[in-house]
């Protein structure tokens, strides 16, 4: 599975970001090539022969310096913590330690489980991974909301695989909603399964 895009709520407007974006780098671009040309004059000035290939002002073209600032925020910038602020997004990415406890269709205690989450995440894609020692699912779609009232709230769809030789679990889809402490470092929630295996429970994750 790969990282596939998310949705984001309550945050910075994507398309604002990319658009300032294009104005930062339009400005960045017509300083470097201002410099560049200003260099060039002064060094004729002092009697060197001196050109400027066109395939250097292209590497300094606006389209290029976007390319290359939006690779720096998609990858770090918008992890940074004023910039998080800013944007109103959370960094979610890293490994959290899971422990599942499933309720029956009375509303009696199931079976508790461990896993780990694994979240891979950068500015505009994401990938929620879930191991087990029976299984491990992958999301398919995501949301993320910004709560000022209880933090971040992260919704996904899933599809669970279980391992060779579990004789006893299908293949299934299932949907998981989590809300994340506003210190990021806990997260607790609920999911629902279908399609497959008609179960649900809550889930604790901590860092």
């Amino acid at each position: 599975m790969s990282d596939h895009d998310y949705s984001l709520h309550g945050g910075f407007n994507r398309a604002k970001v990319g658009r300032y974006l294009t104005l930062v780098a339009t400005s960045v671009s017509g300083v470097i090539v201002f410099l560049l040309l200003s260099t060039i004059d002064l060094a004729k000035r002092f009697g060197l022969n001196v050109n400027l290939p066109p395939t250097v002002l292209s590497l300094v073209g606006a389209g290029m310096v976007f390319t290359a600032l939006y690779w720096i925020f998609n990858r770090y910038a918008w992890r940074w913590p004023y910039m998080g602020k800013a944007l109103r997004v959370s960094d979610l990415a890293g490994e959290w330690a899971c422990t599942g406890q499933s309720v029956n269709q009375d509303g009696t205690p199931g079976y508790q489980w461990q896993g780990t989450v694994t979240i891979f995440q950068s500015w505009d894609r994401i990938r929620i991974r879930l191991k087990t020692k029976q299984s491990a699912s992958d999301s398919v779609a995501a949301a993320l909301i910004c709560d000022d009232a209880e933090g971040y709230r992260l919704l996904y769809n899933y599809r669970n695989d279980p391992k060779i030789g579990e004789v006893d679990l299908k293949s299934h889809l299932g949907s998981c909603m989590l809300v994340f402490a506003k210190d990021l470092r806990s997260a607790e929630g609920e999911y629902f399964n279908g399609h497959g295996r008609y179960t649900f429970g809550t889930l604790k994750l901590t860092r």
